[in-house]
């Protein structure tokens, strides 16, 4: 399936949610342009940021120093720092962006 994004010219990413285990993306993490941790149970926003899933996201940047490493869920500015420290380097957060009085 890789190979097929990449002949497609697109770049190919993994989501794991929080009960994958991070070992299940490690042998072919050096694939992937991208990894995506949530850090909520996928299905509807505003829920509250786990931070037992920073474990993952720093297996993942030790083995894999130059990936992209992008974290969802329940993020916003007492997370941010938490998740960075981890080793992500993108961030999506869309309830506190969207119900903030400055998003920026």
């Amino acid at each position: 399936l890789i190979d097929a994004i990449e002949a497609a010219g697109m770049k190919p990413a993994v989501a794991i949610k929080p009960g994958t285990p991070v070992e299940a993306v490690l042998p072919f993490a050096s694939r992937l342009h991208m990894v995506l941790v949530m850090t909520v149970e996928p299905g509807f926003g505003g829920q509250s940021f786990m931070p037992d899933m920073m474990p993952k996201v720093r297996a993942l940047r030790d083995a894999h120093p130059t990936l992209n490493i992008q974290v969802d869920g329940g993020l916003g500015p007492s997370t941010i720092d938490v998740a960075a420290a981890a080793g992500a380097n993108v961030i999506v957060a869309g309830t506190s962006v969207f119900k903030s009085e400055d998003p920026a």
